[in-house]
């Protein structure tokens, strides 16, 4: 494999493994930061305001046409030129290269508010998920084997490697368009403002807003994170089905984004939009398996199987049953599992009481009954581990 290759570094870096709280990497984060200091000396016009705006505006659109909906979701389809556009024009906006930025976003899907997603509110606080994850180099490293969709094109590669050339160009245009004024507050401003818009989708999609879908994860619509980062706010929607194109489902979840690409259609520059389901619009679709793991987890959860186990102990401390399970165990732990649910338990919760817990946790799904059922299985295999590891086999 080349050394330059994505995939090579991203193996050469795991070489070394380390935890940073500042490292090479985001230093350029922080002096975009800083420059925006020099407001202070240059003032502000109308006329770089005005730059400061439009360069948000189209390279928000790059950041979530592109390297969201189309690099990290392939959700669209468009030629190779036009690919190397959106990958330029999101990397104007200085967030990385187009190839890191697609692997850290699939990462944070597969692992969505687990304590393996890159950037959770639930596991690793509010300011974490918004910014601090940046400077932790464990957390930053993108994994380049889930892009092969993407490293075969070289000219992306290269973009990658090279991921502050577009960023740097645009900073010089806009000194030569008007001086220190026009760098400071029409790209350092807006690049800034642009950060942090986007990382609240990261952060502040997952804690403030409602839930329609339920999608195992923390993931809400939230109406004006959609309008100030062009239609990335409707996230609840866009955790349920990944794959549309549009993240606003109803006619009043504005999406200007997709407004743009569906523009764009017309002219043949974008093709194959493609929309959810009328099952998965409607929420009649079951939940994945994946999904149906996640909340049977979060379900059986709410049972006490430590202290239930313990009541059983001493329950069956002079009966037979002890003898039953340890002899069923000897054999195989499924036989105990099954030997434990057959037997009448008044303190477990029944399969009804769980499904109606479940209806008070999460949305409205065709998949409540059988979360239920998986939740019971969980909290059974739980409760034979339990009762084995405390003496069961060597009783």
């Amino acid at each position: 494999m080349h050394p330059e290759h994505p995939a090579a570094r991203h193996a050469h870096h795991h070489a070394e493994p380390h935890d940073d709280i500042i490292y090479p990497a985001a230093i350029p984060f922080l002096l975009v930061h800083l420059a925006c200091f020099g407001v202070l000396w240059t003032g502000v016009s109308a006329a770089s305001i005005t730059v400061a705006v439009v360069l948000y505006l189209v390279r928000m659109w790059g950041i979530t046409a592109g390297f969201h909906r189309y690099f990290s979701h392939r959700s669209y389809k468009t030629s190779r030129l036009m690919q190397f556009v959106m990958a330029v024009i999101g990397q104007s906006s200085a967030q990385r290269g187009v190839i890191w930025w697609a692997a850290i976003h699939r990462h944070h899907h597969l692992h969505s508010d687990t304590e393996e997603d890159i950037h959770s509110p639930r596991h690793m606080g509010f300011f974490h998920s918004h910014v601090g994850w940046i400077f932790r180099p464990m957390r930053a490293d993108a994994d380049y084997s889930t892009t092969p969709d993407l490293t075969r094109f070289p000219e992306l590669v290269w973009l990658d490697r090279f991921h502050l050339v577009p960023a740097i160009a645009l900073g010089v245009g806009c000194f030569l368009l008007g001086g220190w004024e026009m760098l400071v507050v029409g790209f350092f401003c807006s690049t800034v403002v642009l950060y942090h818009c986007v990382f609240f989708i990261n952060s502040m999609a997952h804690v403030v807003g409602s839930q329609r879908y339920l999608t195992g994860d923390d993931s809400r619509n939230n109406w004006w994170l959609a309008l100030i980062t062009l239609g990335e706010g409707w996230h609840n929607n866009h955790h349920h089905y990944q794959s549309a194109t549009a993240q606003g489902w109803r006619w009043y979840e504005i999406d200007i984004s997709y407004y743009v690409l569906k523009a764009m259609s017309w002219t043949g520059l974008v093709w194959d939009l493609r929309a959810p389901p009328e099952r998965v619009l409607n929420n009649e679709q079951p939940v994945g398996k994946k999904v149906l793991e996640k909340v049977a987890s979060q379900l059986a959860a709410t049972v006490p199987v430590e202290g239930l186990a313990q009541e059983l102990l001493e329950r069956w401390s002079r009966s037979h049953v002890l003898d039953d399970l340890r002899d069923a165990a000897r054999r195989t732990r499924e036989e105990a599992d099954a030997r434990l649910e057959a037997l009448t338990m008044p303190l477990l919760p029944s399969l009804e009481e769980l499904e109606a817990r479940a209806r008070e946790m999460f949305n409205d799904s065709p998949s409540l009954e059988e979360i239920a059922q998986r939740a019971r299985e969980m909290v059974l295999e739980a409760l034979s581990a339990y009762l084995l590891d405390s003496g069961l086999e060597t009783a």
